[in-house]
This record gives C-alpha cells, structure tokens and sequence, in this order.
C-alpha cells in the first residue's frame, strides 16, 4: 500500500522513522547523563552530610566527656568541672548538629535524599535527646550519687541518654552512607537501562536505516533511474517507447506528464513528415504541372493546326470518294469508309485532349460568385443521367443543408461532374453512388462515396498526378483528377481520396472556402508560355487564318 503513497509522505515516514531512531539514542543518553549526574550530586551532598553528621558526633563525644566531671563530682572526683566549659560544649553541639540538619534539609530540597524521612526522624530524635540530656545534667548538680559507674539510680537516666545520642549519631550515619549506597545502586540500574535503551535504540536505528535504504530503492531510486533513463530515449529521438512508470506519486504524474508530452512530440513529428511529404508531393505536382503548362501553352496550339488539316481532309476525301466507294465490293467499301471516320475519330479524340490542356491552363482567370452548391450538384445530376455508363446505377444526393459559396460555378460543376462520371466508370450494374453536402466550420464539404472497385495504396498515392488512370473501363487521359485538384486547390480548398481497398469503393471528400479567399494564378513558367502561344497566333496574319470543322483557327 505505501508504494502508492505520495512521494512527500514517504519521505515524512523515512524522516519520522529517522528522528523516532535518533530520539531513542538521544533518550538513553540522557538517561545515563542524568542518573550520572544525579549519582554525583547525591554523592557530593551525602559527603557534605557525613562530614557534618561526623562531627555532630566527635562533639557529642566530646560533650558527654564535658559531663564526666560533673558525676563524678557528686563522690569527690579528682577532676574538676566547668560550668563554662559544658556550656561551650552544648554549644557547638548544637551548632553541628543545626548545620548538620540544615545541610540534610537542603539535600532534601533538592531532592538528593532517597529517604528523607528517616533522617528527619533521627534528626528530631537526637534533638530531644540532646535537651533531655542537658536537663539531666543540671538535675544531678549538688546531689550525692553512691555508684559512679551508673548504677546509681540518680545516674541511669544520664548514662542511657548519653547511649541513645551516640546511637542516634551512629544511625544518622548509617542512613546517610545508606543512602549513599542506595543512590549507586539506582544510579546502576540507570545506567543499565541506559545501555539498554542505547544498544536497542542503535540496532533499530540500523534495522530502520537498512530497510529504509531498501524502501528508498524502490520508492525513489529505481523510479528516478526509470525516469532518466526515458528521458534518455526521447534525447535519442525515440519516441515509440513511454516511460510507463507505476510509482503512484509525484514521479508517475512527472512520467505520465512526460508520456504526455512525448505523445504529443511525436504526432508534432508525424504530422510534420506528413506535411513534408506533402509539400514534397506538392512540389513533384507543381513540377509536372510547369512541364503540363509548357505542354498545355505550346504543343496544343501547335498540335490544333495539324489535327484541323487531318480532319479536314479526311472529311474532303470521304466526300471526293463517296462515289469511288459505292463501285467498290462492299468488303473493300466498308473498310475503306471504317479507316476514314476512324481517322476523323481519333482526331477528335485529340481534339479533347488538347483542350484539356488548355482548360487546365486556365485555370483561376475566371471570376467567382455567390453559388448555391445543392443546385450545382443538382444540375450536373441531371446530366448525369443520360450518360450511357450511368444505366442501371443509383445516384443518392443527401443535402444536409443549404451551402451557398463564393466559387467559379463552372469550375467546380467541371469537378462535380468529373467525379461522378469516374465513380459511375467504377461501379458495375446496381452500383450506388452517395453525394452528401455539408458545412464543416469555414468550409462547405462534398462527399462522393461510390460502391465501386476500390484502389490501392499506390494508387491513392498517385491518383492526383497528370496522366496516371486505373480506369476500369481502360478509358481516359489522366487529366479529370489532376484538373479538378487544380481547380479546388486555386479555390483555396482542398480534395482527398480514400479507400479501404480494391473492390470495397471508394470516397473523394472536396472542400471550398465558403468565402472567396485571395485567388492564385497559375505558374509563372505556364502564364508566360501561354501568353507567348497566344500572342504568336494573334500575330498572323488574316489571310492565313481558315477555321475548320472543330472550331479552331487553323494556319
């Protein structure tokens, strides 16, 4: 679950389980420092209250032998008592015994002393008895006392105070070194938790380090490593392999940016190969188009002339040998009569090649306005109709809406019509041909999708060129295609082909501008070649010029 997690709350888990590590070593180690400390200080003040509690001793010692003489002046003691010297004694005793007292309490302030009481107690004992003792003394002053040694009855409360003091003084001592003692012990058992808490702290602070390092390796290592080596791909130009990672944090939504990005880098790639082969192909069409335009401006004027002469004698030759014919046998007759009108035939047949040619050269000088496209299509179906290749085949025309655009009607009626004899030549007997009109933004879009044979890839590739025809019927020049992508491309639009394959039709999808955008002439090479044909035959003079039967003007 946690390889899901955000990259910044594994990185607070490591760093919390860091810190939890670092505060156990921190604790043991304050723990030892702290009981060593209060181990010293405990030590230190017990010193101070043994030195004072031994010499709150030394002077009951020395106060109860202040004493002696005072007994045993009672049965003429060779040693003489002081009253003064007692007094000093009491004194001092007192004095040691306050200082003693206000040292323990002190200690007992501060919290040095394990067992206060006690020594309160003890303290408060050896007090009373102190005051009792002194009381006692100055009972037995001028009383005769029998036995010295302290069977006396008069002396036995003296001698048992005496005893009770040293013992008070002696158990003072023992607490104070006891607690002495007792401090160490603890101060022991602190410093073995201590070690504990360090040596267990440290072995989890390596276990957490170590499976940390591990955790890190694949939350955070392995990812980024993942991620350059991606980044490295795409430096190569490899852009077929996404980077694919499945982190669930931070560094995915950094990848899958990144896929993203590459994505749309190399359909950025693809679309500009496409569009440089396109401009390549553009490029190879409008080279072939110079050459047509040589072709079209020159050969077709210069080829009118000899067709006119070849039609025209033909036509004069049927006539002169109409009645050289009919003597003939009729084997030799008709084949006579055939060669003559095959002659004629052929020269026709020219005759609309050439003037494809000049239709093509042109292109873009003719004006354009506001044209209703359903009615446009409408007129050249009607023609359609009668063509012979058009029997027992459907036309469907499907105008989503009303299209009107600024176009050259007869131009793009010429397209419409081109289309729609090629999708006829293509469908068999009960072929459909669909037609649909439509708006799409800016654009006015016709769609021509027939249920013909079909083409090939190569054959999309090429079907715009001049002088390249599949036709099914085997007819054509190879020109409709090529002039109707002329005409729409000076319209500023634009037509494709499609298919999915020989036998499973075809769809040619045209666009126009629905406004007029700013018309482009023809080549230059092509403008001037036909200007100059032009000019060349306008040159000659009347006197040379005949028209023949095919409407041309003829040297």
């Amino acid at each position: 679950m946690a390889r899901h997690w955000r990259l910044r709350h594994k990185l607070l888990l490591g760093l919390g389980l860091i810190v939890i590590s670092l505060g156990l070593l921190l604790a043991g180690t304050m723990q030892g420092l702290t009981s060593y400390v209060g181990m010293m200080d405990t030590t230190t003040s017990k010193l101070a209250e043994l030195t004072h509690a031994q010499r709150l001793k030394i002077e009951l010692v020395n106060l109860i032998q202040a004493g002696a003489p005072l007994i045993n002046a009672n049965f003429d003691s060779p040693q003489p008592f002081h009253q003064s010297t007692l007094d000093d004694h009491f004194k001092t005793t007192r004095e040691a015994y306050n200082e003693c007292r206000r040292i323990i309490e002190e200690d007992r302030a501060k919290g040095f002393d394990p067992s206060p009481y006690q020594e309160k107690v003890l303290l408060a004992d050896l007090e009373e008895s102190i005051k009792k003792y002194s009381d006692a003394l100055q009972s037995i002053q001028g009383l005769h006392v029998v036995d010295p040694s302290g069977n006396d009855p008069k002396l036995q409360p003296i001698v048992a105070m005496q005893h009770r003091m040293l013992r008070l003084a002696d158990e003072l001592l023992v607490e104070i070194v006891g607690s002495v003692f007792h401090k160490i012990d603890r101060a022991k058992w602190n410093y073995r938790l201590s070690v504990a808490i360090v040596i267990g702290a440290s072995i989890a602070a390596v276990v957490i380090m170590l499976t940390l390092v591990y955790l890190f390796s694949g939350w955070v290592f392995t990812p980024i490593r993942t991620l350059q080596a991606g980044v490295k791909r795409v430096t190569n130009g490899d852009f077929d392999h996404p980077i694919g990672l499945k982190s669930g944090d931070e560094l995915q939504q950094l990848a899958d940016g990144f896929d993203t990005m590459t994505q749309k880098l190399r359909d950025i790639y693809d679309d500009l190969e496409r569009q440089v082969n396109d401009r390549s192909r553009q490029l190879v069409r409008s080279e072939r188009m110079v050459s047509v335009g040589f072709l079209a401006a020159g050969v077709s004027h210069e080829i009118n002339n000899p067709l006119a002469s070849i039609s025209f004698c033909s036509e004069a030759l049927e006539i002169r040998l109409r009645d050289v014919i009919a003597t003939m046998p009729p084997a030799e007759a008709e084949t006579a009569t055939k060669y003559l009108r095959m002659i004629q035939q052929e020269a026709f047949r020219c005759k609309g090649i050439t003037q494809k040619l000049l239709e093509f050269s042109r292109v873009g000088e003719r004006r354009r306005e506001s044209t209703d496209l359903s009615e446009l299509i409408q007129s050249v179906l009607e023609i359609a109709q009668h063509l012979q290749n058009c029997r027992g085949k459907h036309i469907v025309f499907q105008p989503i809406t009303r299209v009107v655009a600024q176009v050259n009607g007869q131009d793009i009626k010429s397209v419409v019509l081109n289309l729609v004899v090629n999708a006829l030549d293509s469908m068999g007997e009960g072929g459909v041909l669909t037609i649909t009109l439509q708006t799409r933004g800016p654009t006015a879009e016709m769609l021509f999708t027939d249920s013909g044979c079909g083409m090939s890839p190569d054959v999309l590739e090429n079907i715009f060129e001049p002088f390249f025809t599949r036709s099914r019927t085997g007819k054509g020049t190879g020109l409709g295609l090529f002039i109707s992508h002329q005409i729409i491309d000076q319209h500023g639009g634009t037509i494709e082909a499609t298919s999915p394959g020989p036998g499973q039709g075809s769809t040619f999808a045209v666009s126009v501008p629905l406004i007029a955008v700013v018309e482009q002439r023809p080549p230059l090479a092509l403008r001037t070649e036909e200007d100059t044909a032009v000019r060349a035959n306008r040159s000659r003079r009347p006197s040379q010029q005949t028209e023949d039967g095919l409407g041309n003007v003829a040297a």
